[in-house]
């Protein structure tokens, strides 16, 4: 009895041995699969982050290529390369010049203390507004924000100037405006995302391509190079039919300096 106790003890222990070799050999299996499954993965990640690398450098090379770009003007402009763009009703008697580069905080002060009454003034005929883009901030800082945004500010106008308007406000907004040094806006997809805050140009998958595209890009290669010769040698500046009106702090302060200009 006890040898037969003694042997079926041994068939079964060697029946859990074959048992626990099938589990582990299984377990191995699977974890060879997850390392080969992962390895896989690392290597798609990597290949997609060279290729985003890619996509960005040529993104910043397309720069060198915008001055030889076929130049394409949107609509809403006029004169010599499409660069005098001036919004308002022809009968307003005067014209607001206001000249800002895309990344400049001082112009997103500004903005944010007078645009919205600009664009009522504007609209109540009380004068034109006339905008010149500069980029010269690219250079200082080391970039291409100021030159993309205002590539994006051409295919807003080319929906509408109410559009422009609203776009150019809601990329100086508290909450969009990225700091001096920081190039956020060299970045189609942020560009994109503020432009969602427009309801003109939210889903415009015109807007959206001309962006991606950069279709405005030599447009405002021109627009700096008027901006360039200017004169002007800061963002932001105000003048009233030429004559310099200097930066209001307040609303107050700047409805005040208008109102004066305009009786000059």
């Amino acid at each position: 009895m006890s040898n037969r106790n003694s042997k079926a003890n041994k068939d079964a222990a060697r029946e859990r041995m074959r048992a626990e070799r099938e589990r582990q050999q299984k377990k191995d299996k699977a974890r060879r699969q997850v390392i080969v499954a992962g390895s896989v993965v690392a290597a798609l990640a990597l290949a997609g982050g060279i290729g985003y690398a890619v996509v960005q450098g040529n993104k910043s090379g397309e720069w060198d290529e915008a001055p030889k770009a076929q130049l394409v003007t949107p609509k809403n402009t006029e004169g010599e390369n499409g660069t005098t763009v001036v919004l308002g009703k022809p009968a307003a008697k005067k014209t607001l010049e206001l000249y800002e580069d895309a990344r400049c905080p001082v112009c997103a002060t500004f903005e944010q203390v007078a645009g919205e009454q600009i664009k009522k003034d504007v609209d109540a005929g009380k004068y034109k507004l006339k905008f010149i883009g500069a980029t010269f901030l690219d250079n200082g800082l080391s970039g291409t924000g100021s030159k993309n945004a205002l590539s994006a500010l051409g295919a807003a106008l080319n929906v509408s100037p109410d559009a422009f308007l609203a776009y150019k406000s809601a990329l100086y907004s508290k909450e969009n405006h990225p700091a001096e040094n920081d190039d956020k806006f060299a970045k189609d997809d942020y560009l994109l995302k503020v432009a969602d805050q427009v309801p003109a140009l939210k889903g415009n998958a015109a807007f959206k391509k001309a962006v991606e595209d950069g279709t405005y890009n030599r447009w405002a290669i021109e627009m700096s190079k008027l901006f360039d010769k200017s004169g002007v040698t800061g963002t932001p500046t105000l003048k009233m039919d030429g004559k310099k009106i200097e930066i209001p702090q307040t609303l107050d302060a700047f409805n005040s300096a208008v109102d004066k200009a305009l009786k000059g």
